[in-house]
């Protein structure tokens, strides 16, 4: 009787391809928060103490570093996890032949 959802055989190549699209995507939504949020308080701090906002400071002072940060962290965890989930599907994959040759 064959399985009627065989799975796929997992492709070690693609775990750095996924690991760097995560990273990327999710370096650019943490700097696009980050800045959204630096502007805020940049904004609301000038406008407390009556001065000019400047801009350049949520880039350079609160923007980049939170992205820096977040990649570094994003990047470990997004390793992590792939070499797991690789790991898993090849045990799943194998455990999948022995049933099909035992049966």
């Amino acid at each position: 009787m064959a399985p009627l959802n065989p799975a796929h055989k997992p492709a070690w190549h693609l775990v750095p391809a996924r690991v760097l699209l995560i990273t990327i995507m999710l370096t650019l939504l943490s700097f696009a928060v980050s800045l959204f949020l630096g502007i805020l308080g940049t904004l609301v701090g000038a406008g407390l103490r009556g001065v000019r906002p400047n801009m350049a400071f949520a880039y350079r002072h609160i923007a980049l570093p939170v992205a820096i940060t977040a990649a570094a962290i994003v990047l470990v965890a997004a390793v992590v996890i792939e070499i797991r989930h690789y790991r898993r599907a090849r045990a799943l994959e194998q455990i999948e032949q022995q049933m099909s040759r035992a049966s």
